[in-house]
């Protein structure tokens, strides 16, 4: 079964990169495929389900190494906001949008938040501190924040994946006018939003079993049916179920 064994911690190290694909994300959108991902049965889980363990600390040390050792994850933005009248205090030293940027760059740290994953009361939420600048109708906007996100997970049981969906619930700019928060607050949350989803954290063939059992002269496959989560305990717990196949030669000899 060693190989069984593999594609399970293979697939937590998949579960993992949930951390890395949060924040860094992959630049499209759309519908996540599959249905909702349900808490566990009451009865608890069924034959055939392994269980992968994923604690708030895990996520926070892959978010510290990506802020420590890698570049610090970065989003372009197309601004789409109509202002209907120049707003003063948060116009950068640019003339009709010339260098600037129109992205978010996540931070470590900022606005009195500190960008992390936390795993309680049953959800997986996650601060994000950030800055950024926005061209909105020709004129660069500068500003800075931070936003709280929710994540959903979806299981498509023809692939056996397993997507996430960020929800940004709260968009929070520092010194702006309410005019400014506003519009550009509201733009940040659907960009964010928009760039990230959908999130795929486990892909099905990669955790799928099909291991050689010599001593039968067949192949033991499985693939996975089900998949249920839980956050307890400061910890996603994700319930795989597979189904498992015998093939090859059958019947006793004698």
């Amino acid at each position: 079964m060693g190989k069984f064994l593999i594609g399970a911690i293979l697939g937590a190290l998949i579960g993992g990169a949930l951390t890395f694909y949060f924040f860094v994300g992959v630049p499209s959108a759309g519908e996540v495929p599959g249905e909702p991902v349900q808490a566990p049965d009451a009865d608890g889980p069924k034959a055939g389900t392994a269980t992968i363990v994923l604690r708030e600390e895990f996520f926070n040390v892959v978010l510290s190494t990506i802020f420590e050792e890698m570049q610090a994850p970065k989003f372009p933005l197309r601004s789409s906001l109509e202002v209907p009248r120049p707003i003063s205090g948060e116009l950068i030293s640019s003339q009709n949008g010339q260098n600037c940027e129109d992205n978010i760059t996540l931070l470590p740290e900022g606005s009195g938040v500190k960008t992390g994953v936390t795993l309680e009361e049953g959800k997986l939420t996650a601060p994000m501190a950030f800055k950024g600048s926005a061209n909105v109708l020709g004129s660069c906007y500068s500003f800075s924040g931070w936003s709280k996100s929710d994540l959903n997970l979806n299981f498509d049981s023809e692939t056996g994946n397993v997507y996430g969906k960020i929800n940004v619930q709260t968009v929070n700019l520092d010194g702006m006018t309410p005019l400014a928060s506003g519009l550009i607050a509201q733009f940040v949350q659907g960009a964010l939003n928009q760039r990230v989803n959908p999130i795929t954290l486990i892909e099905g063939k990669q955790v799928a079993v099909d291991l050689p059992i010599e001593a039968s002269g067949g192949n033991l496959t499985a693939k996975i049916t089900d998949v249920r989560a839980e956050v307890k305990d400061k910890a996603l717990n994700l319930n795989v179920t597979y189904d498992f196949e015998g093939s090859g030669s059958s019947g006793t000899e004698n």
